[in-house]
């Protein structure tokens, strides 16, 4: 179900979703041309007020997939951006920006991941900080964006040590044959979210494109109590070589990815992006909205339970 009331917001599409429970409320950051875009309400479902541009940066454009979390008292959001003259979006660095508030402004941005570097969450346990991101790699058989893990030492640097954690092994995760015309097709893993329950550690990301028919959240687990992120192999769910989609287009919405993960009252929900069933993106308008569905966690399985009206 849609999360977010298009007809009382400014702001109307909310792609690439975060969300964040702060204080008692409930934010909600996205992608966004000249800025981060996010929202506020009191409930989880509930009415999300338009809280407008939480991060900006000077001469900078495409803020991509923006991630919060709060360590020493303080709100660290990251997101990639390019500079307003570029056109290759393969320049997209990841940057670091700090705030007292989950509302901002989010300032003192500095670059913390060179190019290509998209996608972030940020996660904390007893080992330290750990950001998943996304980036490429131009070598071996499928190429194309994947999923690392990298240690950070602070909130605003990163060990630079990254390890791969979900790499493209099916065709319905290539985003275009022949892309750069050497007969190589080109893959897309990304918007990596992490979470841990019980015996077992989670990482759901999107694969493709969300324009694609076989755009999807897939996940890969891991069964251990290990706390390094970086020494944890996941294996994607149910295998490497099945296309088994945790969420994807059905009879009432399509384009459906990029995840973030919330436990509420004891229950586990997930947050994506989509757009009603045959709607078309006129004039290259991004209509992707919000949308909320329960999330079953019964050991290496996960199971979306999306209804089109309500939870």
């Amino acid at each position: 179900m849609k999360l977010i009331n298009e007809t009382k917001v400014k702001q109307k599409f909310q792609p690439d979703p975060f969300i964040l429970e702060a204080n008692g409320k409930f934010y909600i950051y996205c992608t966004s041309t000249d800025g981060v875009q996010a929202y506020r309400s009191t409930s989880l479902i509930g009415e999300y007020e338009d809280i407008g541009k939480v991060l900006e940066i000077e001469n900078k454009k495409h803020f991509w997939a923006p991630s919060v979390i709060k360590t020493n008292g303080k709100y660290y959001m990251y997101v990639s951006c390019m500079n307003d003259n570029e056109k290759d979006v393969h320049l997209q660095t990841m940057y670091v920006a700090s705030a007292d508030s989950p509302t901002g402004p989010f300032s003192d941005a500095k670059p913390l991941i060179k190019p290509f570097a998209i996608d972030s969450h940020v996660v904390e346990n007893e080992s330290g900080l750990y950001i998943f991101y996304s980036t490429n790699d131009y070598t071996g058989d499928r190429i194309g964006t994947y999923i690392c893990v990298d240690k950070m030492t602070d909130p605003e640097h990163v060990s630079g040590n990254p390890v791969p954690v979900v790499k493209p092994t099916l065709d319905e995760e290539i985003f275009m044959k022949n892309r750069f015309g050497d007969g190589k097709d080109w893959h897309t893993l990304e918007g990596a979210f992490y979470f841990k329950e019980g015996d077992y550690q989670y990482v759901i990301y999107s694969g493709n494109c969300y324009t694609s028919p076989y755009y999807y959240l897939g996940y890969a687990v891991a069964k251990t109590h290990e706390t390094d992120l970086t020494k944890i192999k996941f294996k994607k769910y149910p295998s490497e070589n099945i296309y088994a989609p945790l969420i994807a287009r059905n009879e009432f919405e399509e384009g459906t990815g990029h995840n973030s993960v919330i436990k509420y009252n004891g229950e586990y929900y997930v947050v994506y992006h989509g757009r009603d069933k045959g709607v078309v993106e006129a004039n290259g308008e991004d209509k992707r909205t919000a949308r909320i569905c329960k999330l079953i966690v019964d050991g290496e399985k996960l199971i979306a339970i999306r209804k089109e009206n309500s939870l």
